[in-house]
């Protein structure tokens, strides 16, 4: 297959909406849903680690995977968190799970037991020849995982596998970043995965981003992120400096805590997350009304 990555503009990282009682509410998860067909989303990135999926049941995410594929309906593409640091477990997962609907599968580098470019390199052959027909995203996020997945492994396994379409970048390393864009196969793209870094990551040749704060402000995102794929940058520039302590508010105190605490205050979801995640400070929480 010739490589198509459909994932590009802004692409937002969907939470997971709790009743108090720590239940999933479907009726909050539905009105977001709503809000993101209407507020210039260009795709959804759905079980990923703002979703709290680790902290879900394997019942749990075949629910809000089939709840937002029906929800959507198609009217934008759906990139499924789908990851682990077993790749004998993550390929059998693979080999039974029902990816109908689903547009394509993120893919963090294995966490945990920091394993060697090698390992990685392996690790994402073995799942692409497991899935031949599904569009992978690749996602580097060391702060999460314990490694950093390098721009030779990463072309590497873009020049091998023709399913691997694009990565989700979220090293900070800028160097790095530049990297890949330049040298990578054609086709292949990359996606910020960190907010703050957007504007520059597009300016160097990347297609969009996969946001946390695009949660609760889609519309003003999406128009930095279009303002700055069509060369407006100083529009682009605008924008994203007048977001600057959104971000800095947002992750201080973890993801999600962050983005949860400026939901609930926009009433779009309530401030609940599950242990071992706790809400963010009340100083945080305080800081964000003025962005509701």
């Amino acid at each position: 297959m010739n490589k198509k990555n459909l994932f590009k503009g802004l692409g937002v990282a969907l939470v997971t909406p709790f009743h108090a009682d720590g239940s999933i509410d479907y009726d909050a998860l539905g009105s977001l849903l709503d809000y993101h067909m209407q507020s210039g989303t260009d795709f959804l990135c759905v079980l990923g680690s703002t979703a709290e999926t680790p902290c879900l049941t394997t019942k749990e995410k075949i629910e809000i995977k089939n709840f937002v594929v029906e929800r959507l309906n198609g009217t934008m593409p759906i990139l499924l968190g789908f990851g682990g640091n077993c790749t004998n477990a993550l390929v059998e997962e693979a080999r039974n799970f029902d990816f109908s609907g689903v547009d394509g599968i993120l893919s963090v580098v294995p966490y945990y037991n920091k394993p060697s470019q090698e390992g990685i390199y392996r690790h994402f052959m073995v799942l692409s020849e497991a899935l031949p027909d599904m569009p992978i995203v690749l996602y580097n996020v060391p702060g999460r995982t314990g490694i950093n997945m390098l721009a030779e492994t990463v072309i590497r396994v873009a020049n091998a596998a023709d399913n691997v379409v694009a990565i989700k970048e979220a090293s900070g390393n800028i160097k790095q970043i530049e990297e890949i864009i330049k040298k990578s196969s054609k086709g292949f793209e990359v996606i910020s995965g960190d907010d703050a870094l957007t504007r520059r990551i597009i300016e160097l040749g990347g297609v969009g981003v996969i946001s946390v704060v695009g949660n609760a402000i889609a519309k003003q995102f999406s128009e930095m992120v279009h303002a700055t794929l069509k060369g407006d940058f100083a529009e682009a520039e605008n924008i994203d400096k007048s977001l600057a302590e959104l971000y800095r508010l947002v992750f201080a105190d973890g993801n999600p805590a962050g983005i949860k605490a400026l939901m609930s205050h926009k009433g779009m979801c309530e401030n609940i997350l599950r242990l071992p995640l706790t809400c963010a400070t009340s100083q945080t929480i305080e800081a964000l009304k003025v962005f509701a």
